[in-house]
């Protein structure tokens, strides 16, 4: 049986604002087993992001908390590695360079020059980009930039991984390769991954569950689907499969009927 891992219990936030304190979120409960994949989508300011900062040690929760194998979470720490939309590299260093940073950060007593020059490498190979580890940010694509950003998280060898929609500033076919990459790195290293997206295709394609938030403000879950996919999952094969496209309007019917975004 596998061990609730993460648990995020009776979670809201307040912000203060000239206007008074904004509530963010409220009651988001939510446990997530090791290695299982959350998707949390929603409309924008529904505190998708919010969530994951909290996660991340980056926001302290109002009410409630979050305990990643026990113990409470209160701040930033290696064993939970963010991936953002911008894949935030330093662009004077290399690809090499900037997972080396994350290796530093992590590992500077317990692993010598040459395990620490393997494991960085072993981590660009992961991605796909040993064979452009000396370029600089500047001299690769966009998609390329992001696989780095994915093996500096992973360098850190985090217990869970948190994605602010890593792949949405991509093209459609860059996206693609990405997502199969993430599929092949999830199941290689069974590592716990929570994701936002705004692509529904997406969050059925790689979710073993999918989180769908209300609309903020003082947002909360609004509805768990459990994805029942086999894997490893192929996106031309699932275009066709029922149980696929079943999931596909689930998440489409939460969005556009019960959680309509009204405009001001």
């Amino acid at each position: 049986m596998s061990e609730c891992h993460l648990e995020l219990t009776n979670v809201g936030i307040e912000f203060p604002t000239p206007k008074g304190p904004f509530r963010a979120l409220r009651e988001v409960d939510l446990k997530i087993d090791k290695g299982e994949f959350i998707s949390l989508i929603g409309h924008s300011g529904c505190g998708k992001s919010t969530v994951l900062n909290i996660v991340a040690g980056l926001y302290e929760a109002t009410e409630g908390g979050v305990l990643l194998n026990g113990k409470e979470v209160s701040s930033p720490g290696p064993e939970r590695a963010v991936v953002f939309q911008n894949h935030s590299l330093l662009p004077w260093l290399t690809a090499y360079e900037n997972v080396e940073l994350a290796v530093d950060q992590v590992f500077k007593k317990q692993k010598s020059s040459a395990e620490k020059r393997e494991w960085i490498e072993h981590n660009l190979k992961l991605v796909h980009m040993d064979h452009a580890m000396h370029k600089r940010p500047d001299e690769i694509s966009g998609g390329m930039k992001q696989r780095v950003g994915i093996a500096r998280a992973l360098a850190m060898q985090p217990e869970v991984m948190l994605m602010d929609e890593p792949f949405g500033a991509l093209d459609a076919l860059t996206r693609a390769h990405l997502q199969d990459s993430l599929m092949e790195i999830q199941k290689e290293l069974n590592n716990t991954v929570i994701m936002i997206t705004h692509d529904v295709d997406e969050a059925v394609l790689l979710s073993d569950r999918i989180v769908m938030m209300t609309n903020g403000p003082a947002a909360t879950i609004g509805e768990i689907l459990k994805v029942e996919l086999p894997h490893p999952r192929d996106r031309l094969a699932l275009a066709d499969d029922p149980q696929y496209n079943h999931y596909r309007s689930e998440v489409l019917r939460f969005l556009y009927e019960k959680q309509r975004k009204v405009d001001h």
